[in-house]
């Protein structure tokens, strides 16, 4: 295998509303001959392995057509994961020289999620990216020209060819949907909570002391976690301290019950966490980090390795908060953190 799995250039402060992880799906394509278009959508880079090859031709990680013999373009329908506006988009051809497309565009829509799929195929959508020149085995990355919310989007290559990766950046628009609880879940947390620090809820990581093996916002990603990959995990801390990260709330909320999970971290997962929570709508990471203000929410609590752990009673009542800091000690990995909540205006 060539090239590894690297992380590529992203947009720090936004979230890839279309990715697989927070439920983005290929729903429709004018055509996937050679490469399947779930594919646009799965993490990291793509990678190449020389000599493997398909019935149809070249394996490739991406999405690609065939060549086309007539007139028009291919296309491929994607449903973000959540619904929001985007801001950026990254058009990866990464591996497809000589196959890539020369030009892309992108269109958006926003319709309901239960929406059929020959109604969205049929609706009117609104150009977010006018056509635009791809370079091949490259990350193209361009700036939406207008930026509504929207629930779908429709990647427009011309005329056909390879696409790795397709990146969507943005702002999440949150629904404040009823959550989803699991059987575990349902036995701790009480009717008319939200998760206040969920992705798919407007929630983001500002800052972190460390995140060497897993990315900062996979701790609020959707559902459980498949591998210590797709959680938060520092390195091995060598010296005195601890490590933390900082995550401002999708709204201001009352916090009742923390769930900490440690799943798939069992020599690595951190041996205590605290966390503390801020009231302090709109204020700069910079100023969170030297703020004095914050006022602890769950004291220095021990963690066992790969377990869902909550926590109520143990949790200081009768604080709002816009902001949250969970810290860990000394260091190590956590898979999920869940601030279950009611809003407060």
């Amino acid at each position: 295998m060539s090239d590894l799995n690297t992380a590529g250039a992203t947009f720090n402060g936004l979230v890839d509303l279309a990715a697989a992880l927070v439920g983005g799906k290929a729903l429709a394509t004018s055509d996937d001959f050679f490469a399947e278009m779930q594919n646009l959508l799965l993490p990291g880079r793509a990678v190449f392995i020389p000599g493997k090859f398909t019935e149809r031709g070249k394996w490739m990680d991406g999405w690609e057509s065939r060549r086309k013999r007539g007139s028009g373009h291919d296309w491929c329908l994607v449903a973000l994961g959540v619904p929001g506006s985007v801001s950026a988009f990254d058009i990866d051809t990464q591996h497809f020289v000589g196959n890539h497309p020369a030009f892309a565009s992108v269109d958006g829509l926003f319709a309901p999620s239960d929406t059929p799929l020959p109604q969205l195929l049929a609706a009117p959508f609104q150009e977010l990216l006018p056509q635009v020149p791809l370079l091949p085995n490259a990350q193209n990355l361009f700036v939406a020209s207008t930026s509504p919310i929207v629930s779908h989007l429709r990647l427009n290559i011309f005329p056909d060819g390879g696409v790795a990766r397709f990146r969507a950046y943005g702002k999440v628009s949150a629904t404040w949907a009823a959550p989803r609880l699991d059987a575990l879940s349902a036995t701790h947390v009480p009717p008319g909570c939200f998760d206040l620090a969920a992705l798919e809820n407007g929630a983001l990581a500002l800052a972190c002391s460390d995140a060497h093996f897993g990315g900062m916002n996979n701790l609020l990603l959707p559902g459980r976690a498949e591998n210590m990959g797709s959680g938060w995990e520092t390195r091995r801390r060598r010296g005195p301290g601890s490590d933390w990260i900082l995550i401002r709330l999708g709204t201001r909320g009352a916090p009742s019950v923390l769930e900490i999970d440690t799943s798939h971290f069992k020599g690595n997962f951190p041996d205590r966490c605290a966390v503390e929570v801020i009231d302090a709508p709109g204020a700069r990471p910079t100023d969170l980090m030297e703020s004095t203000a914050w006022q602890p929410l769950l004291g220095e609590t021990k963690l066992a390795a790969d377990t869902r752990h909550f926590f109520a009673r143990e949790l200081s009542g009768g604080l709002s908060a816009t902001h949250v800091r969970l810290r860990i000690f000394p260091d190590g990995g956590v898979s999920r953190l869940r601030v279950w909540g009611s809003v407060r205006d």
